[in-house]
């Protein structure tokens, strides 16, 4: 008896939960993978518009974020990373200019790789309104952080401008106008002489020559008004004018700074027994005014009567005006001089001066100084002889020098010479 559950006649086979007809299968059909269990539909809303735009938003933005975050990384690395400039050099920002112009110069100079960076680096660091004015030395491979530092603290290249003791308003002002650093133009009027101070000025480099003309009157505006606070009782000077314009006399002729009030002491004395000063330097200044002596112009003895309202030798008291800018010693020595009879004093042929009380005194002393200005010339003129060259070859060809010739001082005039032998002024 036949005992298949199935009761299809076939052994083995396992029963099926199929009730209906058995549909017989190739071989190919029964060797064919049965499908699988479908995937759950799509929800409606995972097929919403909105949903798949969020989506593609949220990756926009984590791009987006991804990028920047690159590319700060890599712009913070170039701002601080050495830069391109192998030998550095000097950078001038001018007033009021931006940041993007500054950064456009810097690349056009080659002093950074990118100026983008440099401008969105600084106003990471929240300087866009830090950076001053001014020229500023910038050295080899500075990196942009270095050089927005550099141009925020302010530190920029300082000039010095020098107007030594001495100089005529006219020389000074030529120096100012010659500083290339400076800008602007010159004053259309000429400060009065002896108004300027004898100083070294330090600016930066736009500064304009009228600042620098306009400090150095109130300088010594500043510095003649303290001195002259502080002067000796009964100076024999009018006014503040004349004390300024007997300091520039004395800041002539010495610039030892142990004789200046004794120097300043012979001319007080002078003034106060009406006598003329005779003093060299005025005889310059009355022939070649603000311009100066020629060096290779000496003094001749013609020279000492040629008139001129500043030729001591020829009119009584001060000229009337300054023949050069004062210094500060040279007016403390007039407002304050040294306690003597000197009436006279002579070049001693060492860069100093003797002085003497009477005249027979300062005769004496230029008999020497003469006798040391002939030896010195006999000695030169051997020395040329001994080279083969003539030893007068450069001397004048007409009117010999004053100091060849007795100058009023040696040859017991009515006042004598209070500067000495005039040959020897400067």
């Amino acid at each position: 008896m036949n005992t298949n559950p199935a009761g299809n006649g076939e052994v083995g086979q396992r029963p099926t939960n199929n009730t209906g007809p058995i549909v017989p299968k190739t071989a190919s059909e029964a060797l064919r993978p049965e499908a699988g269990t479908p995937p759950p539909k799509r929800s409606r809303a995972s097929r919403s518009q909105v949903v798949v735009f969020m989506n593609f938003v949220i990756s926009l933005v984590m791009l987006m974020v991804l990028a920047a975050g690159a590319a700060l990384y890599f712009g913070k690395q170039e701002f601080i990373e050495p830069g391109p400039s192998a030998n550095g050099d000097t950078f001038l920002v001018k007033p009021n200019t931006g940041v993007q112009d500054i950064a456009d110069q810097l690349e056009r100079r080659g002093l950074i790789s990118d100026a983008r960076v440099f401008r969105l680096g600084v106003r990471a660091f929240g300087n866009d309104s830090a950076l001053k004015a001014g020229e500023y030395e910038i050295k080899p491979r500075a990196s942009m952080r270095d050089i927005m530092e550099l141009l925020k603290s302010g530190k920029s290249v300082m000039y010095s401008l020098t107007i030594p003791e001495g100089l005529t308003v006219e020389q000074a002002l030529q120096r100012i106008a010659d500083e290339p650093a400076l800008s602007g133009d010159m004053p259309a009027t000429t400060p009065p002489e002896g108004s300027l101070a004898t100083d070294t000025l330090r600016f930066t480099r736009g500064a304009t020559r009228q600042q620098m003309i306009d400090k150095l009157v109130a300088d010594q505006k500043k510095l003649v008004d303290e001195v002259w606070q502080r002067r000796a009782p009964d100076l024999p000077l009018a006014n503040i004018e004349d004390f300024v314009t007997l300091a520039s006399i004395v800041e002539k002729e010495t610039g030892k700074g142990d004789e200046r009030s004794r120097v300043a002491a012979v001319f007080l004395n002078r003034l106060a027994k009406g006598m003329r000063l005779q003093s060299d330097p005025t005889i310059i200044y009355g022939l070649f005014g603000g311009k100066g002596k020629p060096a290779d112009r000496p003094i001749y003895q013609s020279d000492i009567q040629k008139q001129t309202p500043y030729n001591t030798y020829v009119i009584s008291g001060l000229p009337p005006t300054p023949i050069a800018n004062p210094g500060r010693a040279a007016l403390e020595a007039v407002a304050n001089p040294s306690k003597t009879d000197d009436l006279y004093f002579v070049a001693d042929g060492a860069g100093g001066h003797v002085f003497a009380a009477t005249l027979d005194e300062h005769n004496e002393n230029v008999a020497r100084y003469r006798a040391l200005q002939k030896k010195q010339a006999d000695d030169a003129a051997k020395a040329a002889a001994a080279a083969g060259t003539n030893g007068n070859a450069d001397k004048p060809a007409t009117d010999k020098p004053a100091a060849d010739k007795p100058a009023d001082g040696s040859t017991g005039g009515d006042n004598g010479d209070a500067g000495g032998d005039a040959g020897d002024a400067q």
